[in-house]
């Protein structure tokens, strides 16, 4: 049974969730989404989020409020008289009044297997520790962070190989399917809910500047986790001698060889480069203000000969 249903979300993760619950027929009261952002060069250009472009193009009525904290905002959320929900990487925390301003509450879609990697950054995190299985959840949301009792999972393996951004498009995707099964089920009245257990919970803090840049002390499959899991956004980085001078540059992808040496140092001149215990081959870099490029293309405009120290 169709539902009526808010959707909230920003980015691009959320917009194959918006797109599955329209198709399948339930009636989108309102899109809720962040404020249109400075974009841009000179960041003069306000620029619409991907739910928000989505929605339009949907012919959805959008609202972009800063906050959800005052009373006129709760009351408005309220007024819109929803069956329920669905929260997907909105951005904004949520209130208890409008957690609680639906017939059946607020149902999120969150990318990781709860109660591992509650919080902000589920996929990164994820990779960097170096985790061979992820999942999106479906979970009715409560006053905790991602603490709400589950409804729907599906899993998902991560590649020894595989980056941040290979893992957001499938997970994208997967978390859409997975909502669009979760609201014809609550439509139904045939939606459980599993509360998360205490144990194994782990969280998962926004990806900070400071830790980007790459430690080649750590050991090689550490340094590995980090590169894939930080791409391509932010980018994990070092600085290369380059032109004569210290560059800054993205690794956007890497694999784990055999190797050893001081850690930063390049063993070769094909970018294998030793880090505390083991070896990595750098397999695509990114040159400030320049395109993603394969080593060996990037090869051709830099010369990092076997013995150059990378910082």
């Amino acid at each position: 049974m169709p539902l009526r249903l808010i959707f909230m979300g920003t980015p691009d993760f959320s917009v194959p969730t918006l797109q599955a619950l329209a198709a399948a027929g339930h009636d989108i009261a309102a899109v809720y989404a962040q404020p249109p952002r400075p974009a841009g060069r000179r960041g003069l250009e306000l620029t619409k989020s991907p739910v928000h472009q989505t929605a339009e193009a949907l012919g959805l009525p959008v609202r972009t409020p800063t906050s959800l904290k005052g009373e006129d905002e709760q009351a408005a959320f309220r007024a819109l008289e929803a069956d329920a929900a669905v929260v997907v990487a909105y951005g904004l925390l949520l209130p208890k009044p409008i957690l609680e301003g639906t017939r059946l509450g607020c149902f999120n879609g969150h990318a990781s297997l709860l109660p591992r990697w509650r919080g902000a950054a589920p996929l990164q995190r994820a990779i960097m520790a170096g985790d061979r299985e992820t999942g999106m959840m479906v979970m009715k949301m409560d006053e905790g962070l991602d603490t709400g009792p589950v409804a729907m999972t599906a899993r998902v393996a991560i590649g020894a190989d595989m980056t941040g951004g290979a893992l957001h498009d499938i997970m994208k995707e997967t978390g859409a399917t997975l909502m669009a099964d979760a609201m014809r089920a609550l439509g139904d009245g045939a939606l459980s809910l599993t509360p998360q257990p205490d144990d194994g919970a782990t969280y998962a803090k926004k990806i900070l500047k400071e830790e980007t840049r790459v430690d080649w002390s750590q050991p090689a499959e550490t340094v590995h986790n980090h590169i894939r899991g930080l791409s391509p956004f932010p980018g994990a980085w070092c600085e290369m001698p380059l032109g004569g001078k210290a560059e800054r540059v993205k690794l956007l992808r890497s694999r784990l060889v055999a190797g050893s040496g001081a850690a930063g140092t390049a063993l070769d001149d094909a970018l294998t480069i030793a880090c505390g215990q083991g070896a990595v081959r750098l397999v695509e870099l990114q040159r400030a203000g320049g395109k993603p490029m394969l080593a060996e293309d990037f090869l051709r405009g830099a010369q990092l000969p076997r013995g150059t120290r990378l910082a």
